[in-house]
């Protein structure tokens, strides 16, 4: 039995690495998936998401590293292996003159065996428009018959990426419905975005990736704890106050208030991490007042993975 399957893994690769020319778009990255849980990759556009997916998929070889999924690995006996699989792609394309069950038949046709159709559309919330051509679906059901699409063969891990890019707000939380009854009868997923509130109700676990390396990983709550703050408070200066070499000081000086634990920038916006609202914003008005800064736009919430984002690739880029 391999490592994958005895430890209860859905999916484990080690060190992988891809290449375009000059440019390294996975570089030395880990992961393990554990049966029964949501795993999420976060990262803008251009992280490695994608190529990182379409690897674990059996769509790409990378140069180096090794991928097991669901205890077995690419090369030995992949029909197999893909008839225990969910893929969602970034971008699917369906026959516009199919009706949405005609669709989920011609999908679950490429499967031994799989759901029937009716179940599917049931999941999917899509029963109203069996009998409805592609064509004249809108955005949001579209997204929900290519998740459909991956469902019908009944899969044990369900790849997404990026499921819900373009959607309305509630599309996307019906969406959501359907990924997390999945998940409750004991699916694995592994799912791309860059919507972090998604990944801090559907996923158990995150990564962030940039520059094909994860820079960061663990449960949302992990992840924002590590900010060391409860709380993040925004606000502009009046246009030059931030300006030139006494910017760096600006921020020694803020995150020296009573009740902050860092400050840093977001390109124009400043940010301030807080344990206490009550104790830092009166110390972040007083320093204004102080100083004669002027803050404009002021606003206060509570941590969240966007700003542990924020945090990590901004010091990263910094870096660079």
């Amino acid at each position: 039995m391999s490592s994958t399957a005895a430890d209860g893994l859905a999916l484990n690769c080690t060190g992988l690495v891809k290449r375009y020319g000059d440019l390294t778009a996975v570089d030395g990255l880990d992961l393990t998936v554990h049966r029964g849980e949501c795993f999420g990759l976060l990262g803008p556009n251009g992280a490695g998401k994608t190529t990182t997916i379409e690897i674990l998929e059996g769509l790409l070889a990378p140069d180096a590293g090794a991928v097991e999924v669901l205890g077995s690995r690419w090369g030995a006996d992949d029909d197999a292996l893909r008839q225990r699989l969910g893929i969602h792609l970034q971008e699917t394309q369906f026959d516009e003159r199919l009706t949405v069950a005609e669709t989920l038949g011609l999908f679950g046709s490429f499967y031994r065996e799989g759901r029937p159709v009716a179940d599917v559309l049931e999941t999917v919330g899509l029963e109203s428009k069996a009998g409805t051509w592609v064509v004249h679906l809108s955005g949001g059901q579209r997204q929900r018959l290519a998740v459909g699409c991956a469902l019908v063969g009944d899969p044990e891990l369900l790849f997404l990426d990026e499921p819900t890019t373009g959607l309305d707000p509630q599309s996307r939380r019906q969406l959501w419905s359907v990924l997390q009854r999945f998940r409750a009868a004991d699916g694995s997923i592994l799912l791309t975005t860059h919507y972090m509130d998604e990944a801090q109700t559907l996923c158990d676990r995150v990564a962030i990736v940039d520059g094909g390396r994860i820079i960061a990983e663990g449960t949302p709550r992990q992840l924002i704890a590590s900010l060391g703050a409860a709380h993040v408070i925004e606000f502009d200066l009046t246009p030059g106050q931030d300006a030139g070499p006494d910017a760096d000081e600006l921020a020694t000086r803020l995150a020296g208030l009573r009740g902050v634990r860092g400050a840093g920038r977001d390109g124009d916006r400043w940010q301030l991490g807080a344990d206490d609202l009550q104790e830092a914003l009166p110390a972040l008005l007083h320093f204004a007042e102080e100083g004669g800064v002027t803050l404009d736009s002021v606003t206060s919430h509570p941590a969240t993975l966007e700003d542990v984002f924020v945090s990590l690739t901004g010091r990263h880029l910094r870096d660079v």
